[in-house]
């Protein structure tokens, strides 16, 4: 494999790279937080059609590895650029969403994201609370996930808690 080649192939997969990044940006991240088969489907899908839009007329094991080498290198850059740009991981990922304060849904805000308050609603029955009113703050993370807190804040609910690990050690 010549350099040129290996550039052409490091310069489409940032390339897709970044488009995917816009287009989840555009689409939106509820979709993300919750697979489901369809979802699954399509990211499988999309993952065969950008294939070729990477690796160009070159399918060797050599031009995979540069490939996933560049996506894996892209993908720790924007990790970085997060964590000491945070102007920049705002453009990207966004900020968290208030959906639910003092019991009161912010209907403006679900519809910004395209959640329907069934949805909502669903989603506050996930964290163990019965009933929207019961909600002191419900929020939208930029992962897509939906942090519910209820009694004045002295229960979390105990769906989707995370260790927080830094992606960058010193």
């Amino acid at each position: 494999m010549q350099w040129n080649e290996a550039l052409q192939i490091i310069g489409r997969s940032v390339s897709v790279y970044i488009v995917l990044v816009f287009f989840i940006r555009i689409f939106g991240k509820k979709e993300l937080a919750q697979l489901s088969i369809v979802d699954l489907i399509f990211i499988l899908l999309i993952s065969n059609s950008v294939q070729n839009a990477m690796l160009g007329p070159d399918t060797s094991l050599m031009g995979g590895l540069i490939a996933a080498a560049t996506l894996f290198t892209t993908n720790y850059l924007f990790k970085v650029l997060f964590r000491f740009i945070p102007y920049f991981n705002k453009i990207i990922q966004g900020e968290p969403v208030i959906l639910i304060y003092n019991g009161q849904v912010k209907m403006e805000q679900l519809i910004s994201i395209q959640m329907t308050l069934e949805e909502m609603e669903a989603a506050v029955r996930e964290h163990g609370v019965e009933n929207i009113r019961d909600v002191d703050l419900a929020v939208f993370e930029v992962d897509g996930n939906i942090s519910v807190l209820s009694h004045n804040f002295s229960r979390q609910s105990k769906q989707k808690k995370r260790k927080i690990k830094p992606t960058i050690k010193h």
